[in-house]
């Protein structure tokens, strides 16, 4: 692994890594495209964004092409992992987000995208990184846009009226639409926005979910009496902690429950800016905060070892928490204005956004047989992998997959 150090200001060097393309060489049909991909608010206690990040880097390369991610960070470094090149520009910390940065500099970054020359530009963030769509444009590069939220959604929960909101967000949108040449969304209820200014550059590919990381084997009698009594049902809420989430209405849903006469417990795994308000409203109530867990295993026993997942989040575009925990073999409660109730389908139950809601979607799940709603949330889940998904998105690209002989050495 090499690693820059940089002052923010400073342009940064191309950096050779042993068996990588020089950036002047030509790319030929045989070695792939060169897809680069631009992400802010993401870091390593990030969730969703970087698991799909991550899942979708990994397959570029299986498939024969080189992923390079280009992501803001505390300093400049870069390095090859699984799941391609990684280079991290020094980003300016964004106040009470708990610990996201930006890449903000148009003339740092344009410096490294002409160093880089991408065959393609893949960008997640339709903020501050959709200027780039022009840079593409400007230098004869296929650009496409993940769209991993709504902004309509997003106004409305910073407390715009709908009304002006989706104004906004639809002059916004075309505005996108313009710049890139593919607008890519993850379900339906994500690309609503998209479709209702009729743009015409629009897919949908769904994301994926680890089938076999995530899976009902992780079942763990020992797991589950670690956070609940056996006449206790248990409930997790898994996500990050930042107001568009909602998560306090997973503990007043925990309220509701014990208020009815339901016994449970809940488990909170996940940190962010809303933790410490959030311990506050849970002091006098059965509820454990995991915090951040970065192993994968250890998520994975937690979801399976609970009764029912809560995705109280009312702007999720997909909501890969959710899916994980259908994978595990655990039915999930989300919120019907999201786009969640079109991932979990019959394996879940989609209710207002209210705690009482919420309770009582847990004890509608709770009353159907343990065997049962285990078996259908694990199939809901088979139908979300991530070859699929990767293939997506190559398809979305003009990309052909030809697995490569051997695998990319991890970091």
């Amino acid at each position: 692994m090499s690693i820059l150090h940089v002052r923010p200001d400073q342009e940064v060097p191309p950096v050779p890594i042993p068996g990588q393309r020089a950036s002047s060489e030509p790319m030929t049909p045989q070695s792939g495209l060169r897809i680069v991909r631009l992400a802010n608010f993401v870091m390593s206690r990030s969730g969703g964004l970087r698991t799909a990040l991550r899942n979708l880097g990994e397959g570029y390369q299986d498939a024969g092409h080189e992923s390079i991610l280009v992501v803001p960070g505390k300093k400049a470094g870069d390095e090859m992992t699984s799941y391609g090149r990684v280079i991290t520009l020094p980003g300016t910390m964004v106040p009470r987000t708990g610990g996201y940065r930006l890449m903000l500099g148009r003339r740092r970054l344009s410096r490294v995208l002409e160093d880089l020359r991408p065959d393609r530009l893949e960008v997640s963030d339709r903020s501050t990184l959709r200027w780039t769509g022009e840079w593409a444009k400007a230098h004869g590069v296929p650009s496409m846009m993940v769209s991993h939220e709504s902004l309509a959604g997003l106004l409305t929960v910073w407390g715009v009226p709908a009304g002006v909101g989706g104004s906004a967000a639809d002059v916004l949108n075309a505005r996108t639409a313009r710049q890139f040449d593919t607008i890519l969304c993850t379900t339906a209820w994500a690309a609503a926005e998209f479709k209702r200014i009729n743009t015409p550059n629009l897919v949908e590919v769904p994301l994926g979910v680890d089938l076999d990381a995530f899976t009902p084997k992780h079942h763990d009698p020992a797991i589950r009496a670690r956070f609940a009594r056996e006449d206790e049902a248990l409930l997790v809420h898994c996500s990050r902690l930042s107001p568009e989430k909602r998560p306090e209405l997973a503990i007043d849903a925990l309220a509701a429950l014990l208020a009815s006469g339901v016994k449970a417990s809940l488990v909170v795994v996940g940190d962010g800016p809303r933790r410490a308000a959030l311990a506050y409203k849970a002091a006098r109530l059965p509820v454990r905060f995991a915090g951040f867990i970065n192993d994968r295993t250890t998520v994975a026993g937690l979801l399976a070892s609970a009764d029912v997942a809560i995705a109280p989040g009312p702007v999720e575009t997909f909501g890969l928490a959710a899916l994980e925990a259908l994978a595990c073999g655990t039915p999930v409660v989300v919120n019907a204005a999201s786009a969640l109730p079109e991932v979990v389908g019959d394996a879940g139950m989609a209710v207002p956004g209210t705690g009482e809601a919420f309770a009582e979607g847990v004890k509608t799940l709770l009353e159907r047989p343990e065997e049962e709603r285990r078996t259908a949330a694990r199939a809901r889940a088979e139908q979300f992998g991530w070859p699929a998904a990767i293939e997506g998105f190559l398809k979305a690209h003009g990309a052909t997959s030809t697995p490569r002989a051997s695998a990319t050495p991890g970091a």
